[in-house]
C-alpha cells in the first residue's frame, strides 16, 4: 500500500536514538543525551519580543509563500555583505527549516536515474531526500584527514549534483579553500549544480568559512542552503532559507505553495530581528561550544580513541573500533548514553559514532567517565 517514494528510505537513526533516551529518561534514568544537534542556549530574548510583538500587532495570517519582504531583503542584504554573494531578494525562499529547503530543492532538481555525489560520511537526510526524488546517491569516501576527497574520479554522465556542508555534520571538518575551488572547477567543467549547506557558517573554531557561490562562476550553480536553528539556537522555530537561481527558486516555490504554504508568520518578522540585530551573543556561544569541545577531546585524547578533527559546528565523529548500532543500542541500554550510530552517515563508517557537545560540561565530564567504564 506505500509508495516507492516512502519505501526506499529508513526513518532517522538520529530521531530513533533520541526517542529511546527520552523513554528512559521518563522511567526516571540518568540519561545524558548527545545524539541531537540541538543547542542548549536559550533563544535570545530579542528575537522572542519580536516574535511577541509581531503577534501582537496582527501578523499572524497568511505571508506571501516566498516570505515577507522585509525577511527576503534581509536574507540578501546577510549573504551579500558577510557571505559576498549577490543573491537578490527573487533568488531567495524561507522555508519551515533548512531542512525542507533541502526537500524542495532536491525535489525541484533531480530527476529518476540521475545521480548525486554525497561525500561519506554527510548528514543523513541528503540521502533520504535523494532516493524520495527518484535520483541515485553516489558515495565519495573522504582522504583521511577528511580534508579531501576524490570527487572527480565519481563523476558520470548521470552526475546532475554535488552536496556537502562545510563545517560538517557529523565529521566537525571545515573543508579548506582548496577543496572549494576543486569543486568549482568540477562544477563549471562537468556543467553541474552544487548544495552548499552552511548553517553551521558561524559556529567555527579554526579557519574560517567561505561560501562556495562566491568563487567566480558558481553564483548561478549553487544552491545555497541555511536557516536560524543552529545560529540562533532556534531549532523548533523551523525557520530556514535557500538561494539559488530564480528558475530554482520558482521550482521550490511551487512545490511550498502546494504543501506548507510559507513558515509561521510571526517567526518571519522575529527572523529579520535576528538576522539584522545585535549579534554579539555569537561569541560567548560559540566560546562555550568550543571550551566543550577541548573538554571531549582531551577525555578521548586520554582513552586513545580516534576522531576527525572537530573545527566547527558542535559534532565529534570518533572510531569505536566496533559496530556503531550494536555501539549506540549498548552505550544507551547500559550507561545510559545516547549518541548517534556513524553508519546512518554513509556507507564506510560502520565503526564510527557521532557525540553532539551540545550539552553542559557536566554531562561531558561523565559522559567520559560512562565511556570508559563502557569500553573497560
Amino acid at each position: 500500500m506505500m509508495s516507492r517514494r516512502v519505501n526506499a528510505v529508513s526513518p532517522s537513526a538520529t530521531l530513533r536514538i533520541s526517542e529511546a533516551a527520552k523513554r528512559f529518561r521518563r522511567e526516571g534514568k540518568p540519561v545524558i543525551d548527545m545524539s541531537v544537534g540541538e543547542p542548549d542556549f536559550p533563544t535570545p530574548s530579542f528575537i522572542i519580543e519580536a516574535a511577541y510583538r509581531a503577534m501582537k500587532e496582527g501578523k499572524v495570517f497568511y505571508t506571501p509563500s516566498r516570505g515577507i519582504p522585509e525577511l527576503l531583503e534581509a536574507i540578501s542584504e546577510k549573504l551579500r555583505e558577510e557571505n559576498g554573494v549577490d543573491f537578490a531578494p527573487e533568488n531567495i525562499i524561507t522555508t519551515p527549516g533548512a531542512k525542507y529547503a533541502i526537500f524542495e530543492a532536491i525535489m525541484s532538481t533531480i530527476d529518476e536515474g540521475e545521480e548525486v555525489i554525497l561525500l561519506d560520511p554527510s548528514w543523513v537526510t541528503y540521502e533520504a531526500c535523494v532516493l524520495m526524488a527518484g535520483g541515485r546517491v553516489v558515495w565519495v569516501p573522504h582522504s583521511e584527514d577528511f580534508t579531501d576527497a576524490p570527487v572527480e574520479e565519481y563523476i558520470t554522465q548521470k552526475t546532475k549534483m554535488i552536496i556537502f556542508n562545510s563545517p560538517s555534520n557529523p565529521l566537525g571538518v571545515v573543508y579548506p579553500n582548496s577543496f572549494l575551488k576543486k569543486l568549482r572547477d568540477i562544477a563549471v567543467d562537468k556543467d553541474l549544480l552544487v548544495m552548499s549547506d552552511e548553517v553551521y557558517e558561524k559556529i567555527i573554531f579554526e579557519g574560517e568559512h567561505k561560501s562556495i557561490a562566491s568563487l567566480d562562476g558558481m553564483l548561478e550553480r549553487t544552491i545555497l542552503i541555511n536557516g536560524l536553528s543552529k545560529t540562533y539556537s532556534m531549532t523548533g522555530w523551523r525557520l530556514g532559507y535557500a538561494a539559488a537561481r530564480e528558475e530554482i527558486i520558482k521550482a521550490m516555490a511551487k512545490i511550498q505553495s502546494h504543501s506548507v504554504s510559507h513558515p509561521a508568520s510571526f517567526v518571519q518578522y522575529a527572523a529579520v530581528e535576528a538576522i539584522k540585530g545585535d549579534q554579539s551573543f555569537l561569541k560567548s556561544m560559540v566560546d562555550e561550544f568550543r571550551t566543550r569541545r577541548d573538554m571531549l577531546m582531551e577525555g578521548l585524547d586520554k582513552l586513545g580513541i580516534k576522531y576527525a578533527p572537530p573545527k566547527g559546528a558542535f559534532y565529534m565523529f570518533m572510531d569505536v573500533r566496533q559496530d556503531s548500532m550494536e555501539f549506540c543500542q549498548n552505550f544507551l541500554e547500559k550507561e545510559y548514553v545516547a549518541t548517534t550510530p556513524g553508519a546512518a552517515f554513509g556507507k564506510g563508517y560502520n565503526t564510527w559514532v557521532r557525540v553532539s557537545y551540545a550539552t553542559s560540561r557536566e554531562n561531558i565530564r561523565e559522559m567520559v567517565v560512562r565511556l570508559e567504564r563502557f569500553l573497560q
